[in-house]
């Protein structure tokens, strides 16, 4: 039976690799830069696009200011200590830099597959981190969620980069290693749940899954404070043998994590 499922899963997996691929959109914006439209969708559920040039013999990759700019104009400073360093943190992580208020990348030939995930994958985590911050909302998701791990004394890892089968690197939220009762855990955190993002969670956790021990399980906590959570993303990630974790009932999954 398991057999039959993990061959089930690669041809899923391939079947989104190909449609990643049929769903990107190059256009050709001067002499200088072509302009890729991305099948990834951001908070306003337009299609997130990068920008790219020669640089000498190889290539500049940015967001030209999207993501930063976009979240300015939503009331979101980035200029408190923590949150400063969280988006530090998050673009370390990818290997991303900031210009200005750019994203940007640089890429030879042989890894610009690599550099263009990272950076496509930097613009989303970016974003989900702090589009729904408000100067009402005390705290941020992550910051909620460090709460309540260091509240119950949960020991854990933030910000892991683990590789994939696909030669990608994905960047989980938090590992907690194994213990006596429980396997290792992977845990993602999923501020504003929409499709893209379930998509994105689930191909991360497919690409890595294999690279794991067998018994590796992986929660996602959802954010569904301010809203519900479509169904279609529940089922989607318990489809995939994910764990779906509602923010709101955590304590539920409490003795799980601990352990």
């Amino acid at each position: 039976m398991s057999a039959l499922l993990v061959n089930d899963l690669k041809g899923l997996l391939d079947e989104y690799v190909s449609w990643l691929k049929n769903k990107t959109v190059l256009n050709e914006i001067d002499n200088d830069w072509v302009e890729i439209v991305t099948p990834s969708l951001d908070s306003h559920n337009d299609y997130l696009q990068i920008y790219v040039r020669r640089d000498g013999s190889n290539y500049l990759l940015t967001d030209d200011g999207y993501v930063i700019n976009d979240l300015l104009m939503s009331g979101c400073s980035l200029d408190g200590t923590r949150r400063a360093t969280l988006l530090k943190q998050t673009l370390m992580g990818f290997g991303v830099t900031r210009e200005g208020d750019a994203l940007t990348v640089r890429a030879s030939r042989a890894d610009f597959p690599l550099k263009k995930h990272n950076l496509l994958q930097a613009m989303l985590s970016v974003g989900d981190l702090f589009f729904t911050h408000s100067p009402q909302t005390p705290n941020l998701f992550w910051d909620e969620v460090i709460e309540w791990l260091e509240m119950n004394e949960v020991r854990y890892a933030s910000r892991i980069k683990l590789p994939g089968r696909s030669g990608y690197d994905h960047m989980f939220d938090f590992l907690i290693p194994k213990s006596k009762k429980e396997p290792e855990r992977l845990i993602q955190t999923v501020n504003a749940p929409d499709k893209g993002k379930i998509s994105d969670v689930l191909f991360k956790w497919e690409d890595t899954r294999e690279m794991r021990s067998s018994g590796t399980v992986f929660y996602v906590i959802l954010n569904d404070k301010d809203k519900g959570l479509p169904s279609s993303a529940l089922t989607a990630l318990k489809n995939y043998s994910l764990t779906p974790i509602r923010w709101s009932g955590i304590d539920s999954f409490k003795e799980h994590l601990i352990a």
